[in-house]
């Protein structure tokens, strides 16, 4: 099983977007057996897979993986299945004395159910918390969305660099295997300013950024996405010239990052 989490210390980037409708197309596009974990206390990853109905939800959440009270025997015998965010993920910061015993029982978990899933995607928190840390700690990959602002180009410093979940002293000490897959714009618009920030981040960033056949990745900004993920389903299947457009667009930067992951 590869494991990618997706992970960015500022909300409001469309990050648990990418992460239903990357899991979608993994799923549904490349027909991998996919677990979806959803650590994120706003659960917008959880709400648009449960509306979609195209996955199993299991009854254990998140929560419990990180405090060790779950069998994996427990978990949904299908394809695609969801483990949802609940209410206590909120309360895992303030646990200090068991933030290594969270780390360790997802570890574990992951590494028991490795076997039955291909691929398995976890939506984090924006917060640099044990929740971020946990899930970059046992993950393979990390892809990190962002938005085309000042303040966000400012924060790939502390993407790489924070003192304690930046992603080169995570793979400096407790995960070298950890591999960045690269910083994705999203919710591209086609102004001056945000063309701007697009070339100065190509200049500074290069090396983080995903190359294309045809420039670096990025998500265009456009109405398809957030009408996919209200009602629940792949942006290909809502039937809107719009939809077909922002697909034409997504389905290169989905490819490579599987293709990167070795999924294909």
């Amino acid at each position: 099983m590869k494991t990618l989490v997706l992970a960015n210390q500022k909300g409001g980037v469309g990050k648990s977007a990418i992460a239903v409708q990357l899991a979608y197309y993994f799923a549904l596009v490349l027909e991998k057996r996919v677990l979806v974990i959803d650590f994120d206390h706003q659960r917008n990853s959880s709400k648009a897979i449960r509306t979609g109905g195209l996955a199993e939800v299991s009854s254990v959440t998140s929560s419990q993986i990180l405090t060790g009270r779950v069998d994996p025997a427990q978990i949904n015998h299908a394809e695609f299945v969801l483990l949802p965010g609940d209410g206590d993920l909120i309360k895992m910061e303030k646990q200090a004395a068991e933030h290594n015993t969270f780390a360790t029982n997802l570890y574990t978990f992951l590494a028991e159910i490795g076997d039955r899933f291909d691929v398995c995607i976890i939506d984090t928190n924006p917060n640099p918390d044990i929740r971020q840390l946990a899930s970059l700690v046992v993950s393979d990959y990390v892809l990190s969305p962002l938005q085309l602002n000042q303040e966000a180009i400012d924060g790939i410093g502390d993407l790489l660099n924070h003192e304690n979940i930046g992603i080169r002293k995570i793979q400096a000490t407790i995960n070298k295997k950890l591999d960045l897959i690269g910083i994705l714009p999203n919710i591209v618009e086609p102004t001056p300013f945000q063309r701007d920030n697009f070339r100065d981040l190509s200049a500074a960033f290069a090396r983080l950024l995903i190359p294309l056949d045809n420039g670096f990745a990025a998500i265009k900004k456009t109405t398809a996405v957030p009408e996919a993920q209200a009602a629940g389903v792949p942006v290909w299947k809502i039937e809107k010239t719009s939809a077909r457009t922002a697909w034409a667009h997504m389905r290169p930067v989905f490819s490579k990052i599987a293709s990167h992951m070795g999924v294909e």
